[in-house]
């Protein structure tokens, strides 16, 4: 009873295997303490959100991570603190209170928001409500410059922490949970593109204020990224590693020491000045004029000061990003290879964004 007989010299019957959907699906190597399998991840990514690489390929992961979001932050600075009046020190000192605070938002975000691999920086949609601020104060009413960039920051200040408040009522009230779940991939893409497309106009255009600088990176990082992979592979698996992962470093060192080469050499002796400030990597004053040690403190430019009008603008600019942060939340999650994000974990993320919101008022 219960067994099955078959004819001696008959092979016995192979089951089927399971259909190519129902089959367990191969990821990489998952942490030792993962409790749930990945819910989906792409062929060619090799890590999900369980993942555990390398103390090795972690440190340089983080360190081109930090370069990425240094850039932007570079970028993002360079643009309002010479509108606001500030020079190569206040410049210095804001880059640092924005990536002190980045810091800290993204540890509350990977461990207590959304608790997804994602690097929080500030939003491009503040530039706009910043500048309008600056703009409202001339020149001629202040003494120095100096003066100028602190009432500003002031000003600022005070309309970012009012909009902050909009930023936990949506988050902590649970609305934005609410407001997520009609919101499509025809409704946050155009917003996140309009943002995005445009900062061409500022970005780009930097690269042909130096071009034996700009041009070269172009070309090098679509050579290294997209070729060299490809013809280094018969070679040895390894390079192709290092070449997926690790191209944005390469181009950035090679570059920076190729403009290195041409200031020693003296290329830039005699140009004019706007040349020798976008060109030579010794004219920024960004090292010689920010202190060694800093920390930053709530308020060290002055008290805030409250304009309704100002707040208001600084408003629009909140609801931009807390759009811009839940699409790139649920990318993240995709590629990570982790479940969307519930509504209940979207609230507090946004709710929690208030610290970015308020990374000025440093």
């Amino acid at each position: 009873m219960g067994e099955m007989n078959h004819q001696p010299g008959v092979p016995p019957p192979v089951g089927v295997p399971p259909p190519m959907g129902m089959q367990p699906m191969m990821n990489a190597p998952v942490g030792a303490g993962a409790m749930h399998q990945p819910y989906e991840q792409f062929n060619q990514l090799n890590y999900c959100v369980h993942s555990n690489p390398s103390w090795v390929q972690v440190a340089g992961l983080a360190f081109l991570h930090y370069l990425v979001m240094l850039g932007s932050t570079v970028m993002l600075v360079s643009i309002i603190v010479p509108a606001m009046g500030g020079g190569p020190g206040e410049k210095a000192r804001v880059i640092q209170a924005f990536l002190f605070v980045s810091g800290i938002n993204t540890l509350l975000q990977t461990l207590v928001g959304t608790r997804l691999p994602t690097v929080m920086n500030a939003s491009f949609a503040f530039v706009v409500p910043v500048l309008s601020i600056a703009r409202q104060f001339n020149t001629n009413d202040f003494e120095s410059n100096h003066e100028r960039f602190v009432h500003t920051m002031r000003a600022t200040q005070g309309a970012l922490i009012v909009a902050s408040i909009l930023n936990m009522i949506l988050g902590y009230s649970r609305a934005w949970g609410a407001f997520a779940k009609k919101f499509s991939p025809v409704i946050m893409t155009p917003v996140v593109c309009v943002v995005g497309l445009g900062l061409f106009q500022i970005g780009f255009p930097q690269v042909g204020k130096c071009v034996e600088i700009g041009l070269p990176m172009l070309i090098l990082a679509i050579v290294v990224q997209q070729y060299a992979p490809l013809y280094f592979r018969h070679i040895h698996e390894r390079t192709t590693f290092l070449f997926e992962r690790y191209s944005l470093l390469l181009c950035i060192g090679i570059v920076w020491a190729f403009a290195a080469i041409l200031t020693a050499a003296g290329a830039y002796n005699h140009v004019s000045l706007k040349t020798q400030q976008h060109c030579r990597t010794d004219k920024s004053f960004l090292i010689s004029s920010a202190p060694w040690i800093k920390i930053s403190y709530p308020f060290h430019w002055g008290p805030p000061i409250f304009t309704a009008g100002h707040s208001f603008g600084m408003m629009g600019a909140v609801l931009v990003s807390s759009f811009e942060s839940t699409g790139a939340h649920f990318a993240t999650a995709r590629l990570a290879g982790a479940t969307p994000p519930p509504a209940h974990v979207l609230t507090r993320s946004i709710g929690l964004q208030v610290t970015v919101i308020s990374e000025v008022v440093l």
